[in-house]
């Protein structure tokens, strides 16, 4: 059996598929269109006019639950491997509460355009990729916090390295 195929391991798979498909299907609708330049437009830019917004706002609505989920799945795993260790279970609250927060931005991203709202467009980002930074370094110590009983180092090493990589990418954005 593939790793994927046990439990319910399936749903970061599926969130990280999906979520792509998201992208690539409304870059390839804005680019037939004509909506967009082809060579390297803003993903934002990708989802603001009809029919390929359409297209963004719900293939990321569906990305935002697939989010929860898999949010939600890390929480009670960590809670199930956990029970007794206070200081685990309060960082765990935490890191579900910003996971939805970064959820919730994702929502905002799909909703409102980044040419009608812009703000509001631009406070979803920053819950999306700030917040979501942020829970990522919660897994990260939790990780950490949590070996070598559950997790392996090489794990708290990769988390470490993809926080590392998102907090870069954050950074050369702005």
């Amino acid at each position: 059996m593939w790793w994927f195929q046990q439990g319910l391991s399936f749903l970061p798979v599926a969130l990280v598929v999906w979520s792509a498909a998201s992208f690539v299907f409304s870059y390839i609708t804005a680019i037939v269109l004509h909506h967009v330049d082809p060579l390297v437009p803003y993903i934002s830019d990708t989802g603001t006019i009809p029919p390929e917004r359409c297209l963004f706002g719900i293939m990321l609505n569906i990305s935002a639950f697939l989010g929860v989920a898999t949010m939600y799945v890390r929480y009670k795993q960590v809670y199930a491997l956990n029970p007794e260790k206070s200081k685990i279970i309060k960082l765990n609250k935490i890191g579900l509460t910003l996971g939805l927060m970064s959820c919730f931005g994702l929502c905002i991203i799909a909703n409102f355009q980044k040419c009608i709202l812009y703000y509001i467009h631009v406070v979803g980002a920053c819950l999306t990729f700030g917040v979501g930074a942020v829970y990522m370094l919660v897994q990260t110590v939790l990780s950490y916090l949590m070996q070598p009983e559950v997790h392996s180092k090489d794990i708290f090493w990769i988390r470490l390295t993809v926080l590392l990589w998102c907090c870069s990418s954050i950074v050369s954005s702005i």
